[in-house]
Parts: structure tokens; C-alpha cells; sequence
């Protein structure tokens, strides 16, 4: 689901994006193109693509003069990408289940089992990546394309305000096991079935869960 970028730029884009995803860059903190080309050992022109696929993931804010700065992840912005979250994949999978294709299903339980290798390693950044094409490859069957980079940054915030927030060891396993609901929902090609274990899904992630859908939390 990723799209592909020189092997410079890309290295550039993980490494950034794992350091902020992770708080070891923290919101506010300056980018500044001729120190990172230093520190990667590639031109500026390479960091400023990295800088710019951070950007549009909302990572980062590039403002001129201002330079480059890692963004905020603040709980107000969160919850609005929950619910924008929730409406796109709900409304989208009532139009996958009326026609999945082939290799949906077989697709999904490989990008579990994806999910579930990097929960046992306790690599929580590579359980969030499954985690985030788990729900694209989903998405993707809904056949609305133009919509698929909102999703995207939705997700990619969700698991960074979720990571920020995390003051114990979490069970990465259980975490990914939740997962499976979704496919069997999906596979039963139950809409009413498929749209609840999404819904659930969405508001139990965090637990402002109950505080953003109350009456979505059983």
C-alpha cells in the first residue's frame, strides 16, 4: 500500500517518521534540511522529499521561512480524526461486503499474521504499519479511491496520539488479535455484522473511546 520512493528519500522518511511516531523527535521540534542531509548522507534535495511525504502524511509543517517543524498531536485533533475515521470505514465497508474481491479475504488474514509476527517481536511501529494497511487493503475494496489518503492520515494520527499516550507496556498481541473479528465479519458478508465490528473496533482503540462514541461501546 506504500507508495514507492528512492531508496535515500525513503530511508530518510522511516527513520524521521519512526522518531516522531515514537515522541524521539517531539512536537515542535526543528527540521532543518542542511543538518539532516549531514546526518543521512544524502543531498538536500533528498530530505526535502523525505519532508514532504512527512507532510502530507500531517507529520510534520513546512511554513517558508519558518522552516520545518514536527507537528503537534494534540487529543482535540485526535478525536476528530476518530469520528472521520469511523464515518469513511463504516461507509465503506457496507460497500465492500456487497462485493469483496477474490483476494480480499486471503489478503487481509496475511497482513494479520503480519500483524500478530511484529506483536510477538514487540515492534509496536511494525504492528502499527500492518495495522494501518490492514485497514486500507479493507478500504480499497470500497472503490472510492480519492478518499484513501484522508484515511490514511487518520491512521497514521490515531497510532501516534495512541503511542504518545501510552504510559504502560501494552499487549501488542491482544492488540493485533482484534483484528479477526473484522475478517470473520467481512467473511460472513454480513453488512449489519461487518459495519458493528468496525464501529466497535474504532471506539475502543483509546480510551477516550467512550467519551467520543457513547453509545457505539458495548
Amino acid at each position: 500500500m506504500n507508495v514507492a520512493k528512492p531508496a535515500k528519500s525513503a530511508a530518510a522518511f522511516n527513520a524521521l517518521k519512526r522518531d516522531i511516531m515514537l515522541g524521539v523527535l517531539p512536537a515542535g521540534a526543528a527540521l532543518t534540511e542542511l543538518e539532516l542531509a549531514a546526518h543521512f548522507g544524502c543531498s538536500q534535495g533528498t530530505v526535502r522529499e523525505a519532508l514532504l511525504q512527512l507532510q502530507e502524511e500531517g507529520l510534520v509543517l513546512r511554513q517558508g521561512h519558518k522552516g520545518t517543524q514536527v507537528s503537534e498531536c494534540t487529543e482535540d485533533e485526535a478525536v476528530e480524526m476518530f469520528r472521520v475515521r469511523r464515518q469513511i470505514e463504516c461507509n465503506g465497508v457496507l460497500r465492500v461486503v456487497q462485493a469483496p474481491s477474490r483476494t480480499l479475504i486471503a489478503d487481509l488474514k496475511e497482513l494479520f499474521a503480519e500483524m500478530l509476527d511484529a506483536a510477538r517481536r514487540d515492534d509496536e511501529l511494525e504492528v502499527a504499519s500492518a495495522d494501518r494497511d490492514f485497514h486500507r487493503r479493507i478500504f480499497q475494496d470500497a472503490r472510492l479511491p480519492a478518499l484513501d489518503p484522508i484515511l490514511h492520515r487518520c491512521l497514521v494520527h490515531n497510532h501516534r496520539f495512541k503511542i504518545s499516550r501510552s504510559t504502560l507496556p501494552r499487549d501488542l498481541v491482544a492488540t493485533a488479535q482484534r483484528h479477526a473479528v473484522i475478517i470473520e465479519a467481512i467473511e460472513s458478508r454480513d453488512p449489519v455484522r461487518a459495519e458493528e465490528a468496525l464501529r466497535h473496533h474504532i471506539a475502543t482503540i483509546v480510551d477516550l473511546g467512550p467519551s467520543v462514541f457513547p453509545d457505539l461501546v458495548q
